[in-house]
């Protein structure tokens, strides 16, 4: 029924769409073929970034076209990737330190403290928080705040520093999980029984079975509570 629709805009086309869709189903019911921008389809995996803007409304929104539902006049573009440039680097040869920032993300070190980035973030990451703290040198908090970083990119779409946030959080992820988290026991103590050849027997074993049969052991595994 014509109560139920509502109307959007398309790259400035007119479109009617039920209005209980999301963005990303509301593109595909117009007539759109999605091949790029869409990854886990309504997870939650960053490929769908999309910017809109409500009738009447200056203000220019950005959020995850899997997550969102369209609005009536709403005016929506799809963004199939956010271009950023991306330092190459082997993890082996640098240092936990601010330094490192400072010869690969330089920019990082512009930040205005505007929190524009952490009111783009769909994950209600405190972005600008992990970005002040590679400032300050600590790496250990930058990590922490960034880890469910979906790497969407409309942080740094959003940025006046144009700071590129997502790669340097995962710089500092990567930073923190080689040199600086606690190392687990008993992952260390599983290694050392696989380099004895502890568990070749059983590998072989599963090796030699067919596919039926790891089906139906791993459906038969035990499991915990």
């Amino acid at each position: 029924m014509d109560e139920e629709m509502v109307r959007i805009y398309i790259m400035g086309k007119e479109y009617k769409v039920p209005g209980n869709l999301t963005i990303l189903t509301a593109l595909e019911y117009a007539g759109y073929q999605i091949i790029r921008g869409a990854g886990c389809r309504e997870g939650f995996c960053g490929a769908c970034a999309t910017v809109y803007r409500m009738k009447d409304d200056y203000k220019l929104k950005a959020d995850l076209a899997c997550q969102t539902k369209v609005e009536d006049g709403m005016y929506l573009a799809q963004l199939p990737f956010v271009p950023a440039q991306k330092s190459i680097y082997d993890i082996n040869k640098l240092k936990p330190e601010v330094g490192t920032f400072q010869e690969l993300y330089p920019e990082n070190f512009k930040c205005v403290s505007c929190n524009t980035c952490t009111k783009a973030c769909p994950q209600d990451i405190e972005v600008m928080d992990y970005v002040q703290a590679i400032v300050r040198g600590d790496i250990k908090k930058a990590a922490n705040i960034s880890f469910d970083c979906i790497m969407c990119g409309l942080c740094a779409l959003r940025c006046p520093a144009e700071i590129v946030q997502y790669n340097v959080g995962i710089l500092a992820r990567r930073l923190y999980g080689k040199y600086l988290a606690p190392r687990a026991k008993h992952t260390r103590k599983r290694i050392e029984e696989l380099e004895k050849g502890m568990w070749e027997d059983e590998v072989n074993k599963l090796m030699k079975l067919s596919k039926k049969a790891l089906k139906e052991k791993y459906k038969s595994r035990d499991k915990e509570a």
